[in-house]
């Protein structure tokens, strides 16, 4: 009997373990960086690189979120993209709702049409080539996820990414649709369920 007790505290163990390392594996720089750069070479942009201090930045301030859970944009010296939810609310999920708004951005125009699509132009934002990210669980149980850019973007008459004449005569009239289905072909496989909230 005793040894069924061990096997059992064993497999329970296990079975803890693997849930733990799922929920955090969607919430490491990895997983924060393999998100953007697969929204970023769906429209022919560069990867981003971890950073590690625009990660402390990142981190210093949703720890400084964490008691009213609010989200207030920092006012830093980098772009920015925030995202609140649910305490299970994931990294990838987070930057799954920032690459969502690609359906409003309008290459031609430059703007956003119907909706907000400035977190998506910062996720592709060719300049920006830094990445730092933090997540933090609110006082109230709630989660708020911050990433942030260097160099910033979201310039006024600047576009997040130049098409070449070539790809651009193509992409026009798709509107960039099958590139960010593989976005977010990609983005669903690695989270299933995705805080439908506000952010």
């Amino acid at each position: 009997m005793e040894m069924m007790s061990k096997i059992a505290l064993t497999i329970i163990s296990l079975i803890s373990l693997a849930i733990v390392h799922h929920a955090h594996a969607q919430d490491s720089p990895q997983d924060f960086l393999r998100a953007h750069n697969t929204a970023r070479a769906s429209v022919g942009v560069g990867p981003m690189r971890w950073n590690n201090t625009v990660a402390a930045f990142a981190r210093n301030y949703t720890n400084g979120l964490r008691r009213r859970c609010r989200m207030v944009h920092s006012g830093g010296p980098y772009g920015e993209n925030l995202a609140r939810g649910s305490a299970n609310l994931a990294g990838t999920a987070a930057v799954k709702m920032w690459v969502d708004e690609w359906q409003y951005y309008d290459y031609d125009s430059n703007s956003c049409v119907g909706r907000e699509c400035k977190h998506y132009t910062q996720v592709v934002w060719r300049k920006s080539v830094r990445l730092g990210c933090a997540k933090v669980r609110c006082n109230n149980g709630g989660t708020i996820i911050s990433c942030n850019y260097d160099p910033p973007g979201n310039y006024n008459h600047e576009r997040p990414y130049e098409f070449k004449s070539s790809s651009y005569a193509v992409l026009s009239d798709v509107r960039i649709t099958s590139l960010n289905s593989a976005v977010l072909s990609y983005l669903n496989r690695e989270e299933n369920t995705v805080y439908k909230g506000k952010y």
